[in-house]
Order: structure tokens, then sequence, then C-alpha cells
């Protein structure tokens, strides 16, 4: 049974966050005038196929680890263009949209996240306090003093040198979002100040400035080493995380950014060597996490989802040829140099981006082997 509900969750995974992307570039294309010829979810055989009065053809096929949205193109040298259709090609539309059409795949992402976690706020969720427990010896926390009950409620980002000012502090609803909060300082080597309240109710300011915060390494756990960690707290004491839709929209869209920012600076760091490649992640895990948060409730898997969705549309735009990014390079190289990148020579980086992303992929699947079969 517990496998049969990783294997729904991972495929729904898979069908929700692929097919709201591809529907980015779709919607894009369709806005900009670009003749879509196909929606396809799916690849290999199809099981369901519907031909719109658009004459766009809509597919869903019987392995869902992927999708694609086929648009008239030029470039497309299996493509026969009626002279009539040819104002419908993507490659005679303004670079802009070009742009624009490339671009919506991953933050149609990125805007799902947004909902994905709206949704949970709007609801209301169980949040752990941001009440911290007693911080481990010689860590940062140790030595500026902070004691097991001190509960966070302020969070201010300092720049370097600066003083925190009172009454300026951001609110910290819970330790998830200090958590956030944290591994954007680490990662962004940027100092904070926190506001901060005692058992007894007395409240006061500890700064910790950028020169003070642990370097983030492959061996080491930089929140540990900073010592800010949370307190054991029943789940009768979690406080409930309840907004308005407004506010939600407001919340979720600064999650995501933190996020975002977090998950970029960490995966860079996998090519300085800073973090460790065997954080990479591949299908077992996402089934394995799908399956998880599936059983343990709605919102986890929702939040799941998320998190998911940002990732998709982080790798989408990486600067790899195959990837959104790397037709975003194309753009940009356009923008500049006034001309295109010649077709041959796109081909050639395809080829290039094909051996890239197929390493990454085995990569990424050698560290879910080891993850899980290892003894």
């Amino acid at each position: 049974m517990q496998a049969l509900i990783t294997l729904g969750a991972f495929l729904l995974t898979l069908g929700v966050l692929v097919s709201f992307h591809e529907f980015g570039h779709f919607l894009a294309a369709r806005a900009c005038g670009v003749k879509v010829l196909r929606f396809a979810v799916g690849f290999g055989k199809p099981l369901f196929t519907y031909h719109a009065k658009n004459k766009t053809e809509w597919v869903l096929a019987s392995i869902p680890l992927g999708g694609y949205v086929k648009l008239l193109d030029g470039r497309d040298r299996s493509q026969d263009i009626a002279v009539e259709d040819e104002m419908q090609a993507f490659d005679q539309k303004p670079l802009w949209q070009r742009s624009m059409i490339v671009a919506a795949g991953p933050f149609a992402n990125f805007f799902l996240a947004v909902a994905l976690f709206s949704v949970i706020y709007i609801s209301g969720v169980p949040q752990l306090p941001a009440v911290l427990q007693s911080p481990p010896e010689n860590s940062v926390a140790a030595k500026f003093g902070v004691s097991a009950g001190d509960r966070v409620t302020g969070w201010q980002t300092l720049d370097s040198g600066a003083a925190p000012i009172s009454g300026e502090f951001d609110s910290i609803p819970s330790w998830n979002a200090l958590r956030w909060n944290l591994m954007d300082a680490l990662t962004g080597e940027s100092g904070f100040a926190l506001e901060l309240q005692d058992s007894n109710g007395s409240r006061f300011i500890k700064a910790f400035k950028a020169d003070d915060l642990p370097k983030i390494t492959p061996e080491g756990d930089p929140m540990k080493s900073l010592g800010l960690l949370p307190q054991v707290t029943p789940l009768a004491q979690w406080d409930e995380l309840k907004l308005n839709p407004l506010q939600a929209w407001g919340f979720a869209s600064h999650r995501v950014w933190l996020i975002s920012k977090v998950s970029l600076r960490l995966m860079a760091g996998m090519f300085t060597g800073q973090t460790s490649i065997k954080q990479l992640g591949g299908p077992l895990s996402i089934a394995d996490m799908a399956g998880k948060s599936a059983q343990i409730g709605w919102q986890p898997f929702l939040a799941f989802l998320a998190l998911i969705s940002i990732s998709i549309g982080l790798l989408n735009l990486l600067p790899f040829p195959m990837l959104d990014g790397g037709q975003l390079l194309y753009d940009a190289w356009e923008l500049v140099a006034g001309k295109r990148i010649s077709i041959s020579m796109q081909e050639q980086f395809q080829k290039v981006g094909f051996l890239l992303l197929i390493s990454l992929s085995l990569l990424a699947l050698f560290n879910d082997l080891q993850r899980y079969l290892s003894p």
C-alpha cells in the first residue's frame, strides 16, 4: 500500500509540475500569436489525443516523466510551414516575445509555488514556535549568550558594519520562517540582528555580524555551528499561522523568493566546492519525499509540491543548452551582438548540453542509490 501511495504521489507530482511549466510556455506563446502544434504531458505512445479548433494537438502519453510544447518554428527542419502561417512561427517573432515565451515556463513554476503556499496559509497551518534550545558548546550563539527558552520575535538584516535599529524588525511568526532567514544570511554571508524574548518576558537584541557567521563547507553543518536551533515543543503548544488571502500571497511570495535565493547559492556552491554534490537528489528522492509528505497530510504534500516547483523553475533557468536558461543565453547574445547564433552552432551546443544533463542525471541517480540502497 505504501509503495502505491509513493508511486501515485510521484506521478501526481510530475504531472502537475510539468504540466504547469509547459502551460506557462503555452499561454505566453498564444499571447504572442505563436501557433502551438502540440501540448504533450508525458512521452512515448499517446494514450489520449484531442485536436482543438485552433489545430493544437493535446496529448497524454504513456510515460509520465516530462512533457513539452511544440511550437510552429522555422528552425525545425521537420516542419513544412505554409506561407500564410509564417507570421505565427516562433522564429519570426521579435526578441522580447521569444524571450518571454521561453521564460514563461520557469516563472509559471514560481507562480504555482506561491499559489500552493498561499492555500496552506489561508487554510491555517500549525507552526513550530521560534523558541530556541540551549545552543551547542562553542557555537556562535553560545558565545553571544543565547539561552534555552529564548524566543525570536523579530528579524533585521544588517548591512556591513551597521547596528540594529530598534522598531524596524520584521515579525518572525514561526521557526520555519526564522530558518529560511538564517539560511539566507548564511548562504549570502550577511549579518543580522534578532529581537528576542526570554522566559521572563524581557526583550533584548542580539546582533550577528557577517564576520561572526560560520562558513558553509561540504563537511560542516552551518546551522549547528551558528547554534540557533529550535526547542522541542509539544504539538499542542504550536502556533497556528492563518492569514487572509492578500497577506497569504505576500507572505508566500517572500517565502518563494527566500527559498529561490538560498537554493541558487547552494547550487552554485556545488560548482565551487562550497557545498557537497551528494546533496543532489534524483527521481528516487523525489518519489520518497512525495510519498512521505502525501501520507502525512495534504498540507505537507502541497508544501512539497511548492518546493519541487521552485527547484524545477530554477533548474530550467540554468544557462545550459537544452534548458530554458540556455535559450535565454542565446537571446542575451542576440541582444548584445545584434544577430542570432547560427542553427549549426546551436546544434553543437545542444549536444554539449545533452551530455551535461545526462551527467547530472546520472550523478543524482547515483546519490539516490547510495542514499536508499546502502546498508
